[in-house]
């Protein structure tokens, strides 16, 4: 599906996809935990029937649940928190440090 206009730079075209069932599923997901509730969304969102999109709903959900996240437990079962930053080291043209 594409829409077509002219501007003084010429005709201009954009493409708009609907999104894919996996797409809206993930939108549903980020709205609510009900997987009835999810199925709807991504019903609309899709324009297809509520149960073929329930069934797929409850598939994601079942390997969701399986794929669970892992946290790693410390010391009496608390959790630990795993910080990544990033060091910028600032080097100038003229400064050329040797090994020496």
């Amino acid at each position: 599906m594409s829409e077509d206009w002219n501007t003084k730079y010429g005709t201009r075209r954009v493409r708009r996809d609907p999104p894919t069932l996996e797409e809206a599923i993930f939108a549903a997901v980020g709205i609510t935990d009900d997987q009835q509730q999810q199925a709807e969304i991504a019903a609309a969102l899709m324009g297809l029937p509520f149960e073929e999109v329930l069934a797929q709903v409850k598939k994601t959900g079942r390997a969701a649940a399986r794929s669970a996240t892992r946290v790693i437990a410390g010391e009496q079962g608390a959790q630990r928190s795993v910080v990544v930053e990033r060091r910028v080291i600032r080097r100038f043209g003229n400064d050329k440090r040797t090994g020496t």
